[in-house]
């Protein structure tokens, strides 16, 4: 018996139309399933605070470029961040009018530096005018508590971001109050902050600004936070 193909009825047309409903029908599908799709910019916060209090760590970067000359300050902490709240890494201060990089390690509420010796020295990092960088990883006290204690949230613009510029990102905009800030630099100062979120399609925050008044008699400036590889795990232990 002669072999048959089966066909589609309607010809290449019907193929076609087969294929281009099947591509729309997937971009859909992405679509729902953005975390900010149907959510009030409130709703977004929560379910990005839960995600960044859920994960076993993050890759942090903290930093400005607007420091003021004579100033002394954090100007950046670049490393990990995990729960239990933790944090190893380095950070960059300016002390008298020189940028010095210290390794730190963070964890059980005590810090630990190295700094022009061979071994790591208890330290409080208040001194230098920056935080304890395990606290920016607190569930309560922390980064996190930022997203939910941001007055006048509005939904903003969507960008592209992550790897390759593959993910759209949705910006969120409002203001926040100093005593919630002071877990970034425990010197601000000023009323509310600026603030801007930029939060991933599957709830993950990527990146906060925040600008403002963060020394006293010193200009505003914005410091930047950028959170990586959600799901990070690091055992810090004290040295």
């Amino acid at each position: 018996m002669p072999r048959t193909r089966d066909v589609v009825a309607g010809g290449p047309l019907a193929v076609a139309s087969l294929v281009l409903s099947l591509g729309l029908a997937g971009c859909t599908g992405d679509k729902a399933s953005s975390v900010s799709e149907g959510k009030d910019p409130q709703e977004v916060m929560a379910q990005a605070k839960k995600t960044l209090d859920e994960t076993s760590g993050v890759r942090l970067d903290l930093s400005t470029k607007d420091l003021p000359s004579g100033v002394q300050g954090l100007t950046n902490a670049e490393g990990v961040g995990v729960h239990p709240p933790g944090f190893e890494g380095q950070i960059t201060v300016e002390v008298s009018g020189l940028s010095v990089d210290v390794d730190v390690i963070a964890t059980d509420g005590k810090v630990w530096i190295k700094y022009l010796v061979p071994t790591f020295q208890q330290a409080d990092p208040a001194d230098y005018g920056a935080p304890d960088p395990a606290d920016l990883m607190a569930t309560s006290g922390g980064l996190s508590d930022l997203l939910v204690n941001t007055d006048g949230l509005e939904k903003g613009d969507e960008v592209r971001g992550g790897e390759n510029n593959e993910e759209i990102l949705t910006e969120y905009n409002g203001t926040v109050p100093a005593s919630f800030v002071e877990t970034v630099i425990p010197s601000a100062t000023g009323d509310d902050f600026d603030a801007t979120y930029t939060v991933s399609s599957n709830g993950e925050l990527r990146e906060a600004k925040l600008t403002g008044e963060f020394y006293p008699d010193a200009d505003e400036l914005t410091y930047s936070i950028t959170f990586d590889d959600y799901g990070t795990k690091k055992d810090i232990q004290a040295p």
